[in-house]
Parts: structure tokens; sequence; C-alpha cells
């Protein structure tokens, strides 16, 4: 470390689950840091408090200067490879154009929320408006839909989804006829959206996720850059075949999340890991989820958690800028918003360059480039916020500072 700033772009070896090394590169976003943080070393309650203090004190004086004109060029060491990444992030930031109709800049659907959780999805379609996506589509069920609708008049809300709760036991043949009836609600609508966000609040009632499976076989029928975030993780975890092999699925776990993902891909199919997602090792994320990315065949996996890891099993690209230590509910859910407006571009093929060089890098995964601009605007919308909020910092206030962070991130034409 120099000058209190890490290396930004390095390759590393690291040692994979399957037992050799894999070459890795790990593509770190990170700002200049804050002052170092130190574990105290005295017993003493009051000394340790006033530590905490200063160290608060220091992280609310970096984020304060970071939002002094820092794009991200500008905060960055002039000669690294972010320069040339640079600008992907903000080529796939949908212009501002007048010759441009509503929906130009993105449709974009979440299937998610149930009786028991309206929260969710509306914090991820929301941040999808936020974004700069024209418009936004919630599939719930009829016990969240009238909550949803309350939240605000921007979502357009389709309580079409189905569960046990609303039903009662059902026969086989009854179960097959609620599907039916579901994908045919919302099946009239999928060719419509750019992207799909699935599983915020979803719950795990097994009607709805037969559901939502069927769902998800449509949307890779047609092409639609998924997102699974959420209980659509843990449908994809019990049926990995949903989305293995599909390159325009990307999954947003958390930690233990990831783990039960590893548990089931690498444990149980090939030995090659714990089949008891406890016993996951901590050790080596990056080559960890390179071999589960590669195993799933080349989904992209964002591992949420201090640094978030990217891999499509082929890099890992790793966003550790520091976003805030208020860990409010509902953050994970403004990530899935932030990424399916960028892969919506992608889905629109509306992102044009003359530069031959990076139309190459970011075509080779597109999803990897939304994946990493999700995760660096979420990050600093949460700094945004918490330089203004504090300890009172909820998901509301992070998503209104989505725009401002996009806009001094990459510039809108």
């Amino acid at each position: 470390m120099q000058n209190g700033t890490s290396p930004v772009f390095r390759a590393v070896g690291v040692v994979s689950l399957l037992g050799r090394p894999e070459s890795v590169t790990l593509c770190s976003l990170r700002l200049p840091l804050f002052s170092r943080l130190f574990v105290p070393t005295s017993s003493c309650v009051s000394a340790t408090q006033r530590q905490g203090k200063q160290i608060l004190c220091s992280q609310l004086h970096q984020v304060q200067r970071q939002e002094k004109g820092d794009t991200i060029a500008a905060a960055m060491d002039g000669g690294s490879q972010l320069q040339k990444i640079l600008p992907a992030l903000q080529c796939i930031v949908p212009s501002l154009d007048p010759d441009r109709h509503k929906g130009d800049s993105g449709k974009v659907a979440v299937i998610g929320g149930c009786r028991e959780y309206t929260g969710a999805p509306y914090f991820s379609a929301f941040s999808a408006l936020k974004m700069g996506a024209d418009l936004a589509h919630v599939f719930c069920t009829a016990g969240a839909a009238t909550v949803i609708k309350s939240y605000s008049p921007e979502l357009i809300v389709h309580p079409v989804l189905h569960e046990s709760y609303d039903t009662g036991e059902l026969g086989e043949e009854d179960r097959t006829e609620v599907k039916e009836k579901v994908m045919e609600e919302v099946g009239k609508w999928l060719e419509r959206f750019d992207c799909i966000v699935i599983g915020p609040g979803l719950g795990r009632d097994s009607l709805l996720l037969d559901c939502v499976a069927e769902i998800i076989v449509k949307a890779k029928a047609l092409n639609i850059p998924l997102v699974l975030d959420g209980d659509g993780l843990f449908l994809v975890t019990n049926q990995p075949e949903l989305v293995m092999g599909y390159p325009l699925a990307t999954l947003t776990p958390n930690v233990t999340e990831h783990k039960r993902l590893v548990a089931k891909i690498l444990g149980e199919r090939n030995n090659e890991a714990p089949r008891n997602w406890r016993d996951v090792s901590d050790e080596n994320p990056a080559g960890q989820l390179q071999a589960l990315a590669k195993k799933m065949g080349g989904v992209t996996i964002v591992q949420k958690g201090k640094t978030d890891y990217i891999s499509d099993g082929k890099t890992v690209l790793s966003s550790n800028y520091f976003g805030s230590p208020r860990r409010c509910g509902g953050q994970g859910d403004v990530l899935s918003g932030c990424v399916i407006i960028h892969h919506n571009v992608w889905k629109c093929k509306k992102v044009v360059s003359t530069d031959e060089i990076l139309m190459n890098r970011i075509c080779s995964n597109p999803t990897m480039v939304g994946a990493l601009a999700g995760s660096l605007l979420c990050r600093k919308a949460a700094a945004n916020a918490f330089a203004q909020h504090k300890r009172s910092t909820v998901t509301g206030n992070i998503i209104e500072c989505l725009g401002h962070r996009l806009t001094l991130i990459c510039s809108s034409s």
C-alpha cells in the first residue's frame, strides 16, 4: 500500500477448489482509503469509545471529501487500468436524447412480493427507475399488490402470482392449472421487458416457486437478461439447472447464499467442496467464486460483502469502495435494481462506440460490466446517504442518492 491507496488492478495467483492454480484477474475498484482503522489494544471502555468516534469522524471526513467533484477517474491513479474500463461504465448509461420515446431507456420487471414481503420488490423496481429506466413493472401476489401500489404510483403492479395461502391445498392437476394461468398472465408481458429481476420478497411457498421456475424458463427462451436475488437464489440453489449455462443470468448472493451455492454446485456434484454450507471456507473468495461461476457454465455471480467479488468463471472483478457502515436491510434489492438498468442497454443494443478496442472489451461479457457498475454505484450512493443521515440512514435515503451518483460517475448526454 502506498500513500493510503492500494493498487487498483492487479493479477494474482489463486488456488481454486479444483486443487490447481487458477489465474484470476482481480480488478479492485478502490478509491483512496479512509484513515487506517485499527483494533484497540486497551481494555478501557472509554478509550475504545474514543477510538470509535475517531474512526467514524475519519470515515465521515473522507466521504465528504469524495463528494467534491469526485468522478472515478479523478480519484484513481491516472496510469491504472481503471482508465480503460471507465469508458465502458460511461457507455452503458442510457443517454438522454430528445429523439427517444417512452421505454427506449429501459422497460424492466421485478418478479417478487408476497403478503409477508412487500418492501423488497419496491426497492428493486424503484431503484431501476431512479437509475433512468422509463418503466418498471412488479409481478406479485394479490396480498402484496395493494401495499406495493401504495408505495409509489410510478410502479405498474400486476397481482397475478399465486401462493398456497390463497389457494389452499391443491392436487397436482389443480397446481398445473394454476401455473398455466400464471404463465398466461405473465407470458403476454415478457417480450416487452429488457431485463427482469427475480426473487426480491418472493417468499418460499412451493406453489409460488413452481410458477416462477416456469417464468425463468420462458424468459430464457426469449433471451432476456435475468438478475436473481433473495428467494430467487433459494430457488436456483435447489434447481440450479434453471440458469446453468445461461450467460445472461446474474446472481447476487450474500455470503451465506454464496456458501449454499458452493455446497450445492461444487460439493454435492463433484466432491470439490463441503456438502454442508456451514463448512465452506471463507478463504480465497476470489478463487472459490471463479470456480463456482465456471461450474455453473459462465453465469455472472456477484458475491456481496465487505468487498463485492464478481466473476463469470473467466475473470474476477473486485469492488471494494467503502460505502456505509450502516447495514440497513434492502441494500441488496437496490443493487439488483442498479444492475438491471445497465443490462437493459445490452438487450437494446444501443451502445455504440468508434473505439473498437473499447467495444471488444465491453462486449466480451456485458453482464460483468453491468454488475461492476451496479456494485460501484450502490456503494457510492450508500456513502452519500450516510454522509447526510449518519446512523439514521435507511434504504430510501440510498435510493434518493442514486441519480446524483450516476451523474458524477458517468456523464449523461
